[in-house]
């Protein structure tokens, strides 16, 4: 049987744990920049100055690899996303706490938003089926948010709300994707760019 010493140590000194932690960190990192497809395990180890087959040993296969990571990245977006609409969504302060939520969550690894919404995974499979029901649940607190929205505004079309969840979604992809490509903008700069161009927008 192991010993206590056995199960808890890394490499290098390293506890085991935070080995870890620095593996699925540098996994992110890679996923987000080249997706599942253009990755690869000696890239990721070598991020953190190990060996591949001690990636391996970790964490399997980069299957594994990329389900722990992309668990990581949904959970936390999902987290911050139900926490900002926890009050409601019936006032522009919702959307606007929702970007804000984004871009504080995904900042310091602003990649990790294409793990979730990675266009190298296979077309099938568990990986495909993980990013899928991530996926929609972030649809659902939009699909939500939108629907009340338009209620608090008198408006109960179905479809009006489908298109402004469609319409919500991609102008928070697109918003997202231009502050990837500017990394000399911080979150909160980010934030309040997105509050004055909805401001200058709705008024």
């Amino acid at each position: 049987m192991a010993s206590a010493r056995t199960r808890t140590a890394g490499t290098k000194g390293v506890p085991r744990a935070e080995r870890e932690e620095q593996l699925l960190t540098a996994a992110v990192e890679e996923f987000g920049r080249r997706g599942y497809g253009g990755a690869s395990m000696a890239a990721i180890a070598e991020r953190v100055g190990v060996t591949k087959p001690l990636l391996y040993q970790y964490f399997g296969s980069k299957d594994a690899l990329y389900a722990a990571a992309l668990e990581r990245v949904a959970g936390s977006l999902t987290r911050a996303l139900a926490q900002a609409t926890a009050t409601g969504a019936t006032s522009l302060g919702t959307p606007l706490s929702v970007l804000r939520a984004i871009f504080t969550t995904l900042d310091g690894g602003r990649h990790a938003w294409f793990v979730l919404y990675d266009r190298t995974l296979p077309a099938a499979g568990p990986l495909r089926d993980a990013a899928e029901r991530h996926r929609q649940a972030i649809d659902g607190l939009a699909a939500a948010g939108s629907a009340e929205f338009l209620a608090a505004r008198g408006i109960e079309d179905a479809l009006d709300s489908d298109v402004l969840k469609h319409l919500w979604t991609g102008t928070v992809s697109t918003l997202v994707t231009w502050w990837i490509h500017h990394p000399e903008v911080s979150a909160p700069e980010m934030a309040e760019r997105c509050r004055r161009l909805i401001t200058a927008i709705v008024t």
